[in-house]
């Protein structure tokens, strides 16, 4: 169930692309892609209210008898699965926020190198683009979560260890096709999409396991708590400044060269070249998480 749920991240993303561009094409404006959000967001928080009932707590939450807030927080940072898969949450969200943000402006340069298309340089300018990533995070997200549920469960019949064991594996398979990316780009918009779909299905297994670690590894009353820090560190760490640094670098990199549509797009895909070095680091962050895993769930299981 927290599969299906958390797919509901990828899915949100994609259609926000496909909304986002398809409504700045429209109203010729793209300010109007940003006014959508807040709209949506009025009327599913309004339907929530209203419909949804508040959920009953855990009865081993009713039981137990809570800590104070510094020594749940103290118990958090000595658990080491907690640590770990906190670090490698953030790297996750540091690589899909920089990729989401630069790869439709990226493949559009690509283009433009391939001289397949014109260079926007004034007026409104294509939303194909950001059209087709978005459509592929959608179709990903959903073929990333199935497929991690698979091969977990398969993974489980083997060893104890699958949750973080699949997601290792699920990072550093991403890092190799983000790479190809970057090295088809040049020649083949068809082959940096695939790239693409299937660096995503890799990473997007994740998601299956996104609160699974901290159910196992803390105890009842400690996972709202160990919940809202790691979503907190997650994009502070991640997606919170990993945008602004990918245009940073490239800008950087632009500045001693030409400036040139070749050298706007080999400067951008430079910048980006650090998303799959981070994801990498999550492996082994997961990785990492895999040799204490069974440790702290055991310690959660007698507390």
């Amino acid at each position: 169930m927290l599969s299906v749920f958390y797919f509901a991240i990828p899915l949100g993303s994609g259609l926000g692309y496909i909304t986002g561009s398809s409504v700045k094409q429209v109203a010729g404006d793209w300010r109007w892609a940003l006014r959508v959000s807040p709209v949506l967001g009025m009327i599913t928080g309004s339907l929530i209210l209203i419909f949804v009932p508040a959920a009953k707590r855990g009865h081993v939450e009713q039981l137990k008898a809570r800590s104070s807030w510094f020594r749940d927080m103290k118990a958090l940072i000595k658990n080491r699965s907690y640590v770990f898969s906190s670090l490698a949450t953030s790297t996750v969200s540091f690589a899909t926020g920089a990729l989401g943000m630069w790869i439709p402006l990226y493949l559009y340069r690509a283009q433009v190198v391939q001289k397949t298309v014109e260079p926007c340089n004034s007026g409104p300018c294509s939303t194909k683009d950001s059209l087709i990533f978005g459509a592929i995070t959608c179709i990903t997200g959903f073929l990333g979560v199935i497929t991690g549920a698979g091969a977990t469960k398969w993974c489980r019949l083997k060893t104890q260890r699958a949750d973080p064991l699949v997601c290792a594996v699920g990072m550093l398979g991403s890092a190799i096709f983000i790479c190809l990316v970057f090295v088809a780009a040049k020649s083949s918009s068809i082959a940096a999409y695939v790239s693409s779909s299937t660096g995503k299905i890799f990473c997007l297994q994740f998601f299956c396991f996104l609160k699974s670690f901290v159910q196992y590894v803390v105890i009842p009353t400690r996972r709202a708590t160990a919940v809202a820090l790691q979503s907190f560190t997650s994009h502070l760490l991640g997606d919170a400044g990993s945008p602004y640094l990918i245009g940073f670098i490239s800008d950087l990199i632009q500045e001693s060269t030409n400036k040139t549509p070749l050298w706007e797009f080999l400067s951008l895909g430079y910048a980006l070249m650090l998303c799959p070095f981070v994801v990498v680091l999550g492996g082994m962050f997961f990785l990492a998480t895999a040799l204490y895993f069974l440790e702290d769930r055991a310690k959660a299981e007698q507390q």
